[in-house]
């Protein structure tokens, strides 16, 4: 109630000062650093946009990670949808009917926690076809895929089940086609590709992150190849193996822990390994992306190790940054 009064006192204002002669102006707003990307995502013929660049704790302005590929002027593949990236995919103006597919890495909330407000957003826009939903198959205790929307969206036990039409397609929403992906096994597991039309393909790579089953993705876009590497450990040799001399376009790491003892190095890659990674891929361009405060107060040291084994361009990645192929 005190915020409906809020609210009803600032309108009694407004017309309160017009009736006295007053002039009203509405603010000029700059636009938001999602929205500048997304102009120049918009205009180029591929372009990836990140919707977020933060980790798993709230430290700031970075939104949870979140990637957004575009192909001729439209957002057609959403990878990752951490808290946050709600409220820069609608900055971007994205639409989830110009979606193609969403792919989920693996199911810590740091990288899907915004999923649902993105899809409520999704149920007010008119689109029938089938979207695609790509993510890990099940190892306990994560979910798969399949577990982990039934979980938010099922018709009688989900937690948001008036949702429910992404599974049966009611209320005119789009259905989820669901795919899995075995990630059980980061060294000899295959890799699984999808065709989403002529322009667009996307490989999910078995990676190492500990207990937790994760996909890495590769994206090819009409020609052009981007990488993200996702959260991984340096114990993901099948990742090594596909990804070796592969000279994409793109290559997005995970710039989540410094150098030195103590670190969980069995969950990520710290500085120098995103270095050595980047030599075996060979990419055009390096992104840090998924910055925590603990890499980010120690980055000129990161930088360092980075380039005592990769001479490329790296840029530390920020939320609505575009990076045109």
């Amino acid at each position: 109630m005190p915020e409906h009064s809020l609210t009803w006192r600032s309108i009694w204002a407004v017309a309160a000062l017009a009736t006295a002669g007053a002039t009203v102006e509405a603010a000029a707003s700059e636009p938001t650093p999602a929205a500048a990307g997304a102009a120049l995502c918009r205009a180029a013929e591929v372009g990836l946009q990140v919707l977020g660049s933060g980790g798993p704790i709230a430290e700031g302005s970075r939104a949870g990670t979140s990637y957004a590929i575009w192909i001729d002027g439209r957002a057609q593949l959403l990878v990752d949808a951490g808290p946050g990236s709600f409220i820069r995919f609608g900055e971007a103006g994205l639409k989830v009917s110009d979606l193609k597919a969403i792919a989920l890495s693996h199911f810590h909330g740091d990288h899907s926690a915004g999923l649902a407000g993105i899809l409520n957003s999704g149920s007010f826009e008119a689109s029938q076809d089938p979207l695609l939903f790509i993510g890990p198959a099940a190892a306990a205790p994560f979910p798969g895929a399949a577990g982990f929307i039934t979980a938010q969206f099922d018709g009688e036990r989900g937690a948001w089940s008036y949702l429910g039409g992404y599974l049966t397609g009611a209320d005119g929403r789009r259905v989820l086609d669901i795919r899995e992906v075995d990630a059980s096994d980061p060294v000899g597991a295959p890799t699984w590709r999808i065709a989403l039309g002529d322009a667009l393909s996307v490989t999910a790579i078995p990676v190492d992150h500990g207990l937790i089953p994760t996909l890495a993705y590769r994206i090819d876009a009409k020609g052009r190849t981007i990488v993200l590497a996702a959260d991984q450990s340096a114990m993901s040799t099948g990742f090594d193996r596909e990804t070796a001399g592969l000279a994409p376009d793109l290559l997005v790491a995970h710039h989540v822990i410094p150098e030195g003892e103590g670190q969980p190095i069995g969950l990520y890659r710290p500085p120098h390994g995103i270095g050595a990674m980047a030599v075996n891929i060979a990419p055009r361009r390096l992104v840090l992306s998924h910055n925590m405060n603990r890499s980010l107060d120690r980055l000129e040291e990161g930088l360092a190790q980075i380039a005592a084994r990769w001479s490329g361009t790296v840029t530390v990645a920020d939320d609505g940054q575009c990076f045109v192929l």
